[in-house]
């Protein structure tokens, strides 16, 4: 169907966001259109900030409005202690735990030979200045238990071991609120070889 040259460009622009097809596009087209102009020009500044104001934490590669990040500036943060993450959300969803107290590495994706990602891709080299800057107990691998996640896991374990850091990975297994008889092989094996003694 064809609609007005401003909503095809602007549906045309949404479909290149991720997770947004077609009809995703044109419902939150229209609904940009529904919208007062106050409300669209909010939007509006709102990506234009984003834009121009975010950049990359100097030290730990977080996206920030401020440099360095707040919790690479937050004195009460264990700074011996790294958890590398791929992306930024996997951050906010450790934080939501409360739990850890050290600082981040954000590495901005995963390897990915068929897709052309290799390290010099990715912010490994600033971790591994980081910890042969000296003072780093622990560094904690928090990438994805996926096949990309694993073999990116693998290559900072052949990196940093050289450099006599403590290396631990995140536990990957069963799921809180799930049952053992409807979990796969790969998730088992996992919650089997990540046990730990009580």
């Amino acid at each position: 169907m064809d609609y007005a040259d401003p909503i095809e460009r602007l549906v045309t622009a949404l479909k290149r966001l991720p997770g947004i097809g077609a009809k995703s596009a044109q419902r939150l087209a229209f609904a940009i259109l529904h919208q007062s102009r106050d409300e669209s020009l909010e939007l509006s500044a709102a990506i234009q900030d984003v834009k121009d104001k975010i950049r990359f934490c100097s030290v730990c590669s977080h996206i920030t409005d401020i440099d360095p990040c707040r919790f690479c500036s937050d004195e009460t943060r264990d700074r011996e202690l790294i958890c590398v993450v791929e992306e930024p959300n996997n951050l906010l969803a450790i934080e939501k735990t409360r739990e850890y107290r050290g600082v981040y590495h954000v590495l901005h994706g995963s390897l990915s030979p068929l897709r052309g990602i290799g390290p010099e891709a990715l912010q490994i080299e600033s971790l591994v200045t980081r910890v042969k800057a000296g003072g780093v107990r622990e560094v904690i691998l928090a990438t994805n238990p996926t096949v990309e996640g694993e073999q990116t896991a693998a290559y900072l374990i052949r990196v940093l071991k050289p450099l006599g850091v403590t290396l631990s990975r995140i536990a990957i297994g069963i799921p809180v609120g799930s049952e053992i008889e409807y979990t796969d092989e790969v998730t088992m094996s996992k919650a089997l070889e990540g046990r730990r003694e009580i």
